[in-house]
């Protein structure tokens, strides 16, 4: 287990909710409008919900806004992601809009403005003691990882940024995530992969 610093003891959960809350209230209305599209457009529900482990890998339900349509072909199997990532999600997505509800989640306590990004629960089982260790800390909207590569570098590469952010905690650190997740947004960088529309599934066989 990580030593805990001052800042991440007293003032990263405060510092969270209280940006978090701001930031709900002045995006309110874009994320109205957004629900309102993600309707139109891609169907209901509008939320995307999804179980991902937390802090000590307790499990919580992440929110974003939809990206796909429900479309399945003759056996009623839905089709791959490539064809039901529209247009317009793949906007939501390159914008990172599609994680504002996260915000509901930094509010609840479940995650933390930057952190470990909450990947899938199936994952759990696979990771090396080391890559553990993304877990002793809440997972974020935003993360090192995202501000270096984001979904275009290797799984190998994500842990051990994610690792360096926990073994690293700091308000100044966090600060040049935050400011280096909203140019990377603008830029629309490392939004998919090589080869997939997002990123490869963990596997398991990267080092670590």
């Amino acid at each position: 287990m990580h030593k805990k610093g001052i800042y991440e003891r007293f003032f990263k959960r405060p510092f969270d909710f209280f940006v978090s809350f701001l930031a709900l209230i002045i995006l309110s209305p874009l994320m109205i409008a957004i629900a309102i599209l993600v309707r139109i457009k891609l169907g209901h529900p509008v939320i995307f919900k999804q179980k991902r482990p937390g802090l000590n890998e307790k499990i919580f339900t992440l929110y974003k806004f939809r990206t796909m349509t429900d479309k399945k072909d003759e056996s009623g199997e839905l089709l791959p992601d490539s064809e039901r990532l529209t247009k317009f999600g793949r906007f939501l997505r390159s914008t990172s809009i599609d994680e504002l509800p996260g915000l509901i989640n930094i509010i609840k306590g479940d995650m933390s403005i930057v952190g470990p990004r909450p990947l899938l629960v199936e994952y759990l089982d696979l990771y090396t003691v080391e890559q553990r260790k993304r877990h002793e800390v809440r997972p974020g909207l935003s993360g090192y990882a995202q501000v270096n590569g984001r979904n275009a570098i290797t799984w190998e590469a994500k842990f051990k940024f994610d690792i360096a952010y926990v073994n690293n905690i700091s308000f100044r650190h966090d600060v040049g995530i935050i400011i280096k997740t909203v140019l990377k947004v603008f830029k629309r960088e490392g939004v998919s992969s090589s080869t997939h529309v997002t990123m490869e599934p963990f596997t398991g066989k990267q080092s670590g």
